[in-house]
């Protein structure tokens, strides 16, 4: 992915098709990635994988907005044109299944944007359109103007999501569940706080993502800063519950972490990000043959955190703006 750039632990070629062969033998048959992951190398390594593989067996998706230069950035019709052709041809097929904004675009027109990714239906290359870390009147002025303007549906938003971040549900899940559009949410483990492994009277795990920030002192969305994480009680509390539901269900701390997000009403899929076939096989362990009880999912909905994800609170975003 993107983070790549900054973060350790990312793998190579071998390792990721080792994973993605794994994901299939588990049941999985939907990809996301963005143009902008590892500046186009994520996407390059799906598409080597992809074309040895039954295209019409995988759900692909990818992103535009992120980039370089004064055109090669953004969400205008030339910009979109450009990247859906170089997201083409790095993953190697001849459309997506799914293609998202990574985010608003202030600078350039909705209804310019609208109708250029209407186009690329039309056109064949895209088979759906979807929004990612936007915020609620954003997504809503979205769906009105698809529908005045006459294009087609918008079927998926793409936001962070997980115990520890849930501030989509002030509204984006109720225009989603309002205009039945289906929530994928990403780091639904908040860049590894919900795998258990972290102590609060210990310093965070050497390797790990969370570690790598602190450490630097980045600001990196849905990866905390453990120091700040070590002050925050309320967090703490999500993870001791959090810890008793995996327990009394025998399922790690994660696989209950992605199950309370799979029993959403709103949430579609959840978008995982292992590193490694022991992390794949613990996530997708989520997804088969159990259930967390009603009881259970009041009590981790009402055990709240209230941290909310910064694209939600940024009113304006640069032409350059941060990628998640």
């Amino acid at each position: 992915c993107w983070s790549c750039q900054l973060l350790p632990g990312q793998c190579d070629e071998a390792a990721s098709h080792a994973i993605l062969d794994r994901y299939v033998e588990l049941g999985g048959n939907f990809i996301d990635t963005a143009d902008v992951y590892g500046e186009g190398r994520s996407e390059e390594i799906i598409g080597s994988w992809l074309e040895k593989q039954q295209r019409e067996k995988f759900a692909v998706a990818t992103k535009v907005r992120f980039g370089k230069g004064i055109n090669g950035v953004g969400l205008s019709r030339h910009h979109i044109m450009q990247s859906i052709d170089d997201s083409l041809r790095r993953l190697r097929t001849d459309y997506v299944d799914l293609y998202q904004i990574h985010m608003w675009d202030e600078a350039t027109p909705i209804e310019e944007t609208l109708s250029a990714l209407n186009d690329l239906v039309r056109a064949g290359k895209v088979r759906y359109l979807g929004a990612s870390n936007v915020k609620g009147w954003q997504l809503q002025k979205i769906v009105e103007l698809s529908k005045s303007m006459g294009l087609n549906k918008w079927i998926s938003l793409q936001a962070e999501y997980s115990l520890l971040c849930r501030g989509i549900e002030w509204e984006l899940t109720d225009v989603c569940r309002r205009e039945g559009i289906g929530i994928i949410p990403w780091s639904p483990l908040r860049g590894g706080l919900l795998t258990g492994k972290f102590k609060r009277e210990a310093d965070a795990p050497e390797g790990t993502r969370i570690e790598h920030v602190t450490k630097k002192g980045m600001v990196f969305e849905g990866v905390p800063d453990f120091k700040k994480v070590k002050k925050d009680d309320k967090t703490w509390d999500i993870l001791d519950v959090l810890k008793k539901v995996a327990d009394a269900h025998g399922k790690t701390p994660a696989q209950v972490a992605i199950r309370w997000l799979l029993q959403k009403d709103v949430v579609s899929s959840v978008i995982i990000g292992a590193k490694t076939l022991q992390q794949l096989e613990d996530n997708m362990g989520a997804s088969t043959d159990w259930e967390i009880t009603e009881e259970t999912m009041a009590e981790l909905d009402t055990t709240k955190s209230f941290t909310v994800p910064s694209s939600l609170l940024t009113s304006k975003v640069s032409r350059k703006g941060r990628v998640p």
